[in-house]
């Protein structure tokens, strides 16, 4: 389906109006008319790209500021942004990867952090690869996302405390769906990793989720920004655009008041929608999965499009129900409405 406009919660499809409960635009951020105000301010300040290094011998005062804030939220040391959640994921996997290090990946971890000839730290039957629970005094490198891609609530990281405490353990958390939206005021899940014996806790995000703006970020201790700060890769990346960045740091109150909004949103389907064995849902995450090679194909005869696709690290199609700060009662009555008429 090709779209001419941004796919908020209405779609135009061949001029007929279709209910849109896709994509990753959790708090509606991306057509927030006052957001777009700011960020159309932001561009007089900072043009449309900054195309320089972040070394170079000129500096922009919005990165520092940015990252000062996102440091503080998350509870890190400091932070780095860059130009994408990828590029953030890519940049410390790839750094890490210098020493050596042995990668170890959670089940269907995302491909930003997923390197070559890294082990896979449970088996089909959830048991723990057998090397991490040896004596030998190493460092170990563990990849995960924050929330999995058909899950509806955050990884369970308690079986870092199975893990042999001769191992030095840098955790690599991707935060891109959590950001925004779990977590003490929507600041990510990265602060309750402090329970754990880690050596390192590192975290990558997008912010083109929640935060709707183009760009990403490396979070972590001061020591290790300030060395991915001067890591090649980074040097020799494109800063990300200003505009964002200073728009992000003047939108704090629309970010407050989307985020209260979703809540409202997600408390009125946990009264109504009727759960069914395989329909997920949790009232404090804002997607609804449906295990169904019918739901797709049956919503759109209804005039609801939702998000139907082939993730590269799971075998099934991904149906996802997003549930958005934008979505009025109305739009949610009608789609609940179907759901709990189906048998699904």
């Amino acid at each position: 389906m090709v779209v001419n406009n941004f796919p908020d919660r209405i779609l135009d499809i061949d001029g007929t109006a279709y209910l849109y409960f896709g994509g990753t635009s959790y708090l509606g951020i991306a057509t927030h008319p006052e957001f777009l105000q700011l960020l159309t301010e932001s561009l007089q300040q900072w043009g449309t790209a900054y195309g320089s290094s972040r070394n170079a011998n000129i500096t922009l005062s919005v990165y520092d500021r940015a990252e000062t804030l996102l440091a503080e939220k998350t509870d890190a040391g400091a932070a780095a942004v860059v130009s994408s959640g990828t590029l953030a994921g890519k940049i410390v996997t790839e750094h890490l990867l210098q020493n050596g290090v042995r990668f170890y990946h959670y089940p269907k971890t995302h491909p930003a952090i997923l390197v070559t000839n890294s082990l896979p730290l449970l088996d089909a039957h959830g048991t723990m690869h057998p090397d991490l629970l040896n004596d030998k005094n190493e460092p170990i490198v563990i990849t995960a996302d924050a929330v999995l891609g058909l899950a509806t609530g955050p990884t369970d990281f308690d079986f870092l405390n199975t893990i042999s405490k001769s191992k030095k353990i840098t955790l690599v958390l991707d935060e891109s769906h959590s950001l925004g939206l779990l977590g003490e005021q929507g600041w990510g899940i990265f602060k309750s990793l402090n329970k754990y014996q880690l050596d390192r806790a590192i975290l990558v995000s997008s912010l083109g989720k929640a935060m709707g703006i183009s760009g990403g970020v490396i979070a972590s201790d001061t020591h290790f920004i300030k060395t991915i700060k001067n890591d090649a890769l980074f040097v020799s990346s494109s800063g990300a655009n200003p505009a964002y960045f200073e728009t992000f740091l003047k939108a704090q109150h629309i970010y407050e008041a989307q985020q209260e909004k979703l809540k409202k949103n997600l408390e009125f389907v946990r009264q109504h929608l009727k759960m069914q064995p395989k329909l997920h849902f949790n009232h404090n995450y804002p997607v609804i999965y449906v295990i169904s090679d019918t739901i797709f194909a049956t919503l759109q005869r209804e005039k609801i499009i939702i998000s139907s696709f082939k993730y590269p690290t799971y075998q099934m199609r991904m149906n996802r129900i997003v549930i958005t700060s934008n979505h009025t009662t109305d739009d949610l009555k009608i789609l609940i409405e179907l759901l709990n008429s189906f048998e699904i």
